[in-house]
C-alpha cells in the first residue's frame, strides 16, 4: 500500500510537472512567434516606405520636383519613427529627427536605386503596444481557466488511481491471508472489471473453504464415527485408548465401561427400526449429557448392540457412582418408549490406574459384563482388581485445601519438554505444570487439573505457571529466540480478572512476548469462539502466538482455523499414535493441511514415541513434533 501510494504521488506529479512544462514551451513560443511577427511586421513597413521614395524619386526626376518636406514627415510621425537620414549620393537631402537616439531602437540602413540611402531609426516593435484593462482580463480569465483545468485533471487523475490503490490494500489483504476482510470490502477499485473478478475468486474460495471444512469433517465423521447414531465408532474408541496410554501403560488413571443391549436385533424386528433408532438416539443424548461434566470423556459404539464409556481422572468411589447413573438413565429413557425384559440392558466397567496395561484393560471391562449379565436382571458389575486411587480419594474440600497451599508456598513446578522441527532443530518448549505435596511427591496435571477446575482455582494456578515463564524462565534463557509455549484452560481465559492482569503484564514485558506461545484446547475453540475472540484478539495483537492443541481428539469442523489468528497446531496423540500404519489417520492430517489455505500456519505433532511415526509425519508434511522420542519433560530450574 505505502509503495502504491508512492506510486500515484509520482505519477501525479509527472502528469503535473508535463503539464507545466507543454504550458511553458506554448508560452515561450508564443512569445517568441510575437517578437518575431512585430518584427516582420515594422520591417514590411520599412520596405513599404522604401518603395515609397523609390516611386517619388522617379516621379520627381520626370518633373523636376520633389517635396519630401510635404508628405514625409506625416508617414515617419504614423510609423513613430525616431529619426530619418535621405542622402543623394553621399549628400544629405532630408532629414528628420534627432540624430542621438537610445541603443534599444532599431536602426534600418538601406540602399536604394538611383544612388539614394536611407538611415531609419524606429523604436522596438513590442514596446509601442500597451496592454489595457480588457487585454488584462482576457489574461486573467485564461489563466484562471487554464488553473481550474489543472486542479480539475489532478483531482480526476487522484480518483482515478485512488482505485488502483484500493486494489492494492485487497491485494495486500489477501497476501497477508486476511480474506474475509478483503471480501467483506469491496469498495470501490478500479479496474472495475478487476475488483469484480477479485471478489468473485474471493467468494468462490470463501465457499471452497467452507465446503472444504465441511468435506474435512465428513472424512473424520465416515472415519471415527458411527454412521447410525453419530458417536464415535471402534476404530475411535482404540484411537482414545492408545491416546491414554503409552509403553508403559496408562498415563491417567480412570474407568472404562462396556455395555450392551440383549437381542437388540429381535426388538428391532418386533417393534420396527424407527423405533429402536429413536430408543438409541434418547438414550445417547442423556448419555451425552450426563458425560458433559466429565472432562476427556468419551463415548463410542463397538458393535451392533454394545457401546463404550471412557472417563478418565475419576476415582473409584465416583466410577461407582457414574455406573449406577448410567444404568439408570438409559433404563428411565428405555422404559419411556418400550417395554422391555429386565435383563435388557448390562454395564461392566474395569477400573484402571497409571501404568495399567491398556490390553487387559479391555478384557477386564468384558469380564464386568458378562458377570453383570450373569447376575440376571440389568445391573452393573465393576471388576475389582484391589485398586484404591489414593490420590483420587480425596474428597473436593480437601483437594482445595492441597491446592490453596500449593499457590500460597508458591510449590508449582515447570518442565519443558522440546518439541523439534525437521532440521532437529528446537522449534519451542513446550511448559507443563506439576505441583509438590508435603511429601515432597510430584502431582502431573492430568491429576489435579480436573479438582483444580472443580474447585475454580484454574486462573490462580495458570496466573503463577505465567509469571514464573515471564519472571524466571525466559530472562534466563541464553537463546533469546527459543520460544515457550504454555497452556491456558477455558475458565483461565474467561476470568475477566485474569485477562486485565494478563493484558497489563504483556504490555509491561512486551520485549518478551514475542517468545510466547499460548496453547488451547480445540475443544474449547471450537464451542467458545464468541467469548475467545477477544482475548485470543488481545494476545496476537501483544505479539505472542496462538496454538491450538489436541486437534483430531475430536470429530469437529477445522473451519474455526479461519477465525482465530492461530499460528501453530498440534495434533493429539491418538493421531499420531502407529500413524505409519494407519491409513486413516494419514488421510485425516493430508486433508487437515490441503484445507488450511493459510502458509503461517505449522503442524505440530505430540506424542511421537517412534522413528517410524517421526518419518511418516515428516513425509505428510508435518512441520515439527515433540514426545518421548525428542525427550522427556525436564524440571526448569
Amino acid at each position: 500500500m505505502i509503495l502504491t501510494r508512492i506510486l500515484t504521488k509520482k505519477l501525479t506529479s509527472f502528469w503535473l510537472m508535463s503539464l507545466v512544462g507543454v504550458a511553458s514551451i506554448c508560452a515561450l513560443t508564443a512569445m517568441l512567434s510575437f517578437v518575431q511577427l512585430t518584427y516582420t511586421f515594422q520591417q514590411n513597413k520599412v520596405h513599404e516606405l522604401e518603395q515609397m521614395l523609390q516611386q517619388q524619386f522617379s516621379v520627381a526626376q520626370t518633373d523636376h520636383t520633389w517635396q519630401l518636406n510635404d508628405w514625409l514627415p506625416p508617414i515617419l510621425q504614423a510609423f513613430k519613427a525616431k529619426s530619418l537620414v535621405l542622402k543623394k549620393d553621399g549628400q544629405i537631402v532630408f532629414q528628420f529627427g534627432s540624430l542621438n537616439h537610445a541603443a534599444a531602437n532599431v536602426r534600418y540602413n538601406s540602399e536604394l536605386e538611383n544612388g539614394l540611402s536611407m538611415e531609419l531609426v524606429l523604436p522596438p516593435p513590442f514596446n509601442k503596444h500597451q496592454v489595457g484593462v480588457y487585454e488584462g482580463l482576457i489574461v486573467c480569465i485564461g489563466t484562471l481557466a487554464i488553473m481550474l483545468f489543472v486542479r480539475f485533471g489532478i483531482k480526476w487523475l487522484t480518483y482515478q488511481l485512488r482505485g488502483i490503490e484500493h486494489l492494492a490494500h485487497r491485494s495486500n489483504l489477501i497476501l497477508t491471508g486476511n480474506r474475509d476482510e478483503a471480501l467483506a470490502t469491496k469498495g470501490d477499485g478500479r479496474p472495475r472489471l478487476i475488483n469484480r473478478a477479485l471478489s468473485l475468486l474471493l467468494q468462490e474460495l470463501h465457499d471452497t473453504n467452507k465446503d472444504r471444512a465441511r468435506f474435512d469433517q465428513f472424512i473424520r465423521s465416515n472415519t471415527f464415527l458411527d454412521a447410525t447414531t453419530g458417536v464415535g465408532n471402534r476404530l475411535f474408541l482404540k484411537n482414545r485408548l492408545d491416546a491414554l496410554s503409552d509403553r508403559s501403560g496408562m498415563i491417567t488413571p480412570g474407568v472404562l465401561y462396556l455395555f450392551e443391549m440383549e437381542d437388540l436385533d429381535l426388538l428391532s424386528k418386533e417393534v420396527g427400526e424407527p423405533l429402536v433408532d429413536e430408543m438409541l438416539s434418547q438414550i445417547i443424548a442423556t448419555i451425552n449429557q450426563l458425560l458433559a461434566g466429565q472432562a476427556n470423556s468419551i463415548f463410542s459404539r463397538r458393535s451392533y448392540n454394545q457401546f463404550a464409556v471412557v472417563v478418565p481422572q475419576v476415582s473409584q468411589k465416583e466410577a461407582d457412582k457414574i455406573a449406577a447413573k448410567l444404568l439408570r438413565v438409559s433404563l428411565s429413557q428405555i422404559n419411556s418408549l418400550l417395554e422391555i425384559p429386565d435383563d435388557f440392558i448390562h454395564f461392566g466397567g474395569a477400573y484402571f490406574e497409571v501404568g495399567d496395561d491398556k490390553e487387559s484393560l479391555v478384557e477386564e471391562a468384558e469380564q464386568a459384563l458378562r458377570t453383570a449379565q450373569f447376575q440376571g436382571d440389568s445391573s452393573w458389575f465393576m471388576y475389582d482388581k484391589g485398586a484404591a486411587a489414593g490420590a483420587l480419594s480425596k474428597g473436593s474440600v480437601r483437594w482445595r485445601s492441597f491446592l490453596e497451599n500449593v499457590l500460597v508456598s508458591k510449590r508449582v513446578f515447570l518442565f519443558s519438554q522440546p518439541v523439534v522441527d525437521t532440521d532437529s532443530n528446537a522449534h519451542h518448549q513446550e511448559l507443563s505444570c506439576r505441583l509438590r505435596d508435603t511429601q515432597g511427591n510430584l502431582v502431573r496435571a492430568t491429576l489435579f487439573m480436573p479438582m483444580a477446575i472443580k474447585c475454580g482455582l484454574t486462573p490462580q494456578l495458570e496466573r503463577q505457571a505465567v509469571e514464573m515463564l515471564l519472571f524466571d524462565v525466559l530472562p534466563k534463557q541464553y537463546d533469546t529466540s527459543l520460544s515457550f509455549s504454555i497452556n491456558l484452560s477455558l475458565d483461565t481465559l474467561t476470568s475477566r480478572a485474569f485477562v486485565r492482569w494478563l493484558q497489563t503484564t504483556l504490555l509491561e514485558y512486551r520485549h518478551l512476548v514475542p517468545r510466547i506461545i499460548f496453547e488451547i484446547n480445540e475443544s474449547i475453540l471450537v464451542n467458545n469462539q464468541t467469548v475467545l475472540a477477544e482475548p485470543l484478539d488481545m494476545m496476537n495483537k501483544m505479539g505472542a502466538s496462538i496454538c491450538v492443541d489436541k486437534v483430531g481428539q475430536q470429530v469437529v469442523s477445522t473451519e474455526y482455523i479461519q477465525h482465530y489468528p492461530i499460528s501453530l497446531i498440534k495434533l493429539h496423540r491418538s493421531i499420531v499414535s502407529q500413524i505409519h500404519l494407519r491409513a486413516e489417520n494419514q488421510l485425516f492430517i493430508r486433508s487437515l493441511i490441503a484445507g488450511l489455505y493459510r502458509p503461517d500456519v505449522q503442524i505440530c505433532a505430540e506424542g511421537v514415541e517412534l522413528f517410524e511415526e517421526w518419518q511418516t509425519l515428516q513425509i505428510l508434511g508435518v512441520s515439527a513434533g515433540q514426545g518421548s522420542f525428542f525427550s522427556e519433560p525436564v524440571e526448569e530450574i
